[in-house]
């Protein structure tokens, strides 16, 4: 009896050269006991040097399936994997019997193998570690997976996550991506991995605002996000207060959507033509346009529009921010940047240092555009025409605030300030000087960083906001030296 000792438990090429050289041996496998090396071995096992008697090939396409199914917790995997390619040898078409025991066996342990690292994949959270010497972030993440899957699921992670130094940690094993290299290492212990970081909170208002309680499946969501995999997820602890408060935000659905028709509605009753002095000489105060803006009839725009949303904010403010367009809160509000994005950009600002009292802030395209879609209203990007239209109103608000610092929030709100249309990268990270002498700072928009939906790009591309943020601050106090 041959006995084989196996030091690293969903090791592929440990297993591999073991079963090469029996198979090349023409040992059968009830000639052959396969143990983990904490084990006790037997005092009796054959201990002679083996003697290659054939050469050894396999399809690929099994040598494969063996990768994978080498990681499966069934203790008798390397048995059964050894007795499939002994009998692959003589038989080429093994794979193709579906109804044998043994292949019908490896492909359900391979779909459980493939089904964990689609778990792996979806569910890993990283947490912000820190920063190093050489500037790239490093992040470490704790994860439980069913099976020794570490091996198979960390390639995944550096092609997607390349920039960035991390560490995946799990029981068994964990992976380690450093100076552009991919280790591994043993396993260790949630302790190691930080509870939070700054982006949660984030994700979790994130996760929140896309919660669809109308369409809530509580069996399709647990088949697809098993509840053991929870505690490691930071949305996850606001899954039972949204579900529980399903029925409620329903309701509410309905009411507002039955309210929504009446400000609409009064909105028109009481929109009339531009005052004469803003259509023909332009506003003297805020206040003047604010009523020229709220009558605008220049564009299609404000045909199914609520209302239209000027801008707020200090008159004398030395920093002004120009978003895209109003979205479905702010068209039903009036105000700009009062949802979701709103909620992102206030939060930026504060990091930043940055009042949003003392700023001006405003939209390059004043009414709401969208694509009904049933009850809901779906976001649509302005045009270039519009935005060129409503440029005019635009200019008004830079003539009468004239601040000395500029913040441009996505594309159309740089086509608005420039009358051109330019990638943000384009000219992100170089102040320029427009023609009405103040100084342009480009950047995204709120709702791109809440669009993202992988977790590291967004606190990447965050921090790149609020350092948008910080070098207007910046800007603004050396403007007034």
């Amino acid at each position: 009896m041959r006995e084989v000792i196996l030091h690293r438990p969903g090791d592929f090429a440990e297993w591999r050269d073991a079963a090469r050289g029996l198979l090349a041996a023409q040992v059968p496998p009830e000639d052959i006991v396969w143990r983990q090396a904490d084990e006790s071995a037997s005092l009796f096992a054959d201990i002679a040097p083996l003697e290659p008697k054939r050469t050894v090939t396999l399809p690929r396409a099994l040598v494969t399936t063996l990768d994978r199914v080498i990681c499966h917790r069934d203790p008798a995997v390397p048995t059964r994997l050894y007795k499939i390619v002994w009998r692959a040898l003589t038989d080429r078409r093994l794979l193709e019997r579906r109804t044998d025991d043994d292949i019908d066996w490896l492909a359900r342990a391979d779909k459980s193998i493939r089904r964990d690292l689609h778990k792996m994949h979806a569910f890993v959270r990283f947490r912000r570690l820190g920063e190093g010497e050489d500037g790239r972030e490093s992040f470490a993440a704790w994860f439980e997976p069913e099976h020794r899957i570490v091996r198979l699921g960390a390639p995944f992670f550096r092609k997607r996550f390349y920039g960035m130094d991390w560490a995946i940690l799990t029981p068994d094993a964990r992976a380690i991506w450093q100076d552009e290299t991919l280790t591994f290492g043993p396993g260790g212990t949630r302790d190691e991995v930080p509870d939070s970081d700054v982006v949660e909170d984030q994700w979790r208002m994130y996760y929140g605002s896309i919660f669809n309680p109308a369409r809530v499946k509580i069996n399709a969501m647990r088949a697809e996000m098993p509840k053991k995999y929870w505690h490691n997820l930071p949305e996850a602890q606001d899954i039972g207060p949204l579900l529980a408060g399903a029925g409620a935000r329903v309701e509410k659905m309905r009411e507002t959507a039955v309210q929504l028709a009446n400000p609409r509605s009064d909105k028109w009753r009481v929109r009339g033509e531009e005052p004469a002095v803003v259509a023909q000489h332009g506003a003297t105060t805020l206040s003047e346009l604010a009523q020229g803006i709220n009558a605008c009839t220049r564009c299609p725009l404000h045909c199914n529009a609520t209302q239209a949303v000027g801008g707020e904010g200090s008159a004398e403010a030395r920093i002004m921010l120009v978003g895209e367009q109003p979205g479905d809160r702010e068209d039903l509000v009036g105000r700009p940047f009062v949802g979701p994005a709103g909620q992102l950009l206030d939060d930026a600002l504060g990091e930043a240092g940055l009042d949003r009292a003392k700023l001006y802030v405003t939209n390059a395209v004043k009414h709401f555009k969208f694509e009904p879609r049933g009850k809901r209203r779906l976001h649509q990007n302005p045009s270039t025409g519009e935005i060129d239209i409503c440029r005019w109103w635009l200019d008004q608000e830079r003539a009468l605030v004239k601040p000395d610092i500029i913040v441009s929030l996505g594309g159309s709100a740089l086509r608005g300030l420039t009358g051109k249309s330019a990638s943000i990268s384009s000219v992100r990270g170089q102040p320029i000087t427009l023609a009405q002498g103040e100084r342009l700072v480009a950047s995204v928009h709120p709702s791109f960083l809440l669009r993202l939906p992988d977790r590291q790009r967004a606190a990447a591309e965050r921090s790149a906001f609020v350092a948008d943020l910080a070098a207007a601050l910046e800007l603004a106090k050396g403007s007034r030296t």
